[in-house]
């Protein structure tokens, strides 16, 4: 990819030889034509260039979230990483008795008995129970009915739970949709305890993390293209789903103060990635700006200048002279640039191949 501005000013540093000094410092020509210092040459073409920053990224999954149980005992099953836990199956089991996964964006934040004030957490449940084939004269409303305090006994009774009739946090987890288990923070045999962490699971989705520097802040906008190099080079395109509203700060290498500050940014891939890697480093190419209808050159016909600045070699008849240029946009191997004299279709010098 290509990389930063200062990068390649560097490289063309060391590239430009002597043939720089010839530039009388304030002339846009030197004093004496050179003979030509290359038998290779490009033509000055006019057209558009996208100037890119690349940053760092990572492949995660979308909405990761850290679940824990209110049960306290001996963890006797827990669901490997990787794996997919969907409707009415159990995230975890303590002392036998499973946490199970039902769908809903309101946690349970009150146990769900007969006598509860009427609420979309009881909607909630019973829409759960319907879908799993519980309560058959059950009608899915806010209220907790009789028919209901059935169906959830019928429920417990088939997932191995006490048969009461009420469902607390430690029997059901509500979340959105179906989740992947990316990190399991107990294993078989640990004992948990009330609001101990013992999950971290994610939505379904494939997408990319940047901590981007607030300082290149104004390179994203949401729903703006990028391209996503995973490793092994594939590269994708993405669009940006999300912008961060609030910086925070890193710690700086001694630990001592804040290091960079960054907002975060999310990005949807436009196809599956064919890494089956969960969690993956990335390269993310951001737009920075587009400069249209310019005078480039290669990269390589730069010359760095003694006296500061760059230049080309202008090849003519058989004759060269070197001219000060100003540089813009650099995208695709190519550089925008402007001075006096230049024209479209000029040939500049390059070094051979």
């Amino acid at each position: 990819m290509r990389k930063a501005l200062t990068a390649v000013v560097g490289l063309l540093a060391l590239a430009a030889g002597t043939t720089a000094a010839l530039l009388v410092s304030g002339d846009t020509e030197a004093a004496a034509p050179p003979a030509p210092s290359t038998t290779a040459t490009a033509a000055i073409t006019r057209q558009d260039l996208v100037d890119t920053k690349t940053v760092d990224g990572a492949l995660t999954y979308a909405g990761e979230r850290q679940i824990s149980t209110d049960a306290a005992g001996t963890v006797t099953s827990v669901a490997k990483e990787g794996s997919v836990v969907r409707r009415g199956r159990p995230l975890l089991k303590i002392d036998r008795k499973p946490l199970v996964l039902l769908y809903g964006n309101l946690p349970l934040y009150r146990p769900l008995r007969q006598g509860v004030d009427d609420g979309p957490d009881v909607e909630q449940l019973e829409r759960n129970l319907k879908a799993l084939g519980y309560g058959d004269d059950l009608t899915v409303d806010e209220h907790f009915s009789y028919a209901t305090y059935l169906a959830v006994k019928a429920w417990q009774e088939d997932n191995g739970l006490p048969e009461t009739g009420q469902v607390d946090v430690t029997q059901a987890v509500f979340l959105p949709s179906a989740v992947r288990v990316t990190d399991a923070k107990v294993s078989v045999g640990d004992r948990t305890a009330p609001g101990r962490p013992a999950l971290t699971v994610s939505g379904l989705r494939r997408l990319v993390h940047v901590d981007l520097n607030t300082d290149d802040q104004a390179l994203v906008k949401k729903g703006a293209r990028v391209t996503v190099e995973l490793p092994g080079g594939e590269r994708i395109k993405g669009r940006v789903y999300a912008v961060g509203t609030v910086a925070k700060s890193s710690a700086s290498a001694n630990g001592q103060g804040d290091g960079n500050t960054t907002v975060d940014v999310d990005i949807t891939l436009d196809k599956t990635p064919k890494t089956r890697l969960d969690q993956a480093p990335v390269e993310v190419e951001l737009v920075s700006e587009r400069h249209k209808n310019v005078l480039a050159v290669p990269v390589e016909a730069l010359l760095a200048l003694r006296e500061g600045g760059f230049g080309v070699e202008i090849v003519e008849n058989g004759a060269a002279r070197l001219l000060a240029v100003k540089t813009g946009a650099f995208g695709g191997g190519m550089v925008e640039i402007t001075g006096a004299g230049l024209t479209e279709g000029m040939r500049v010098g390059v070094p051979e191949s």
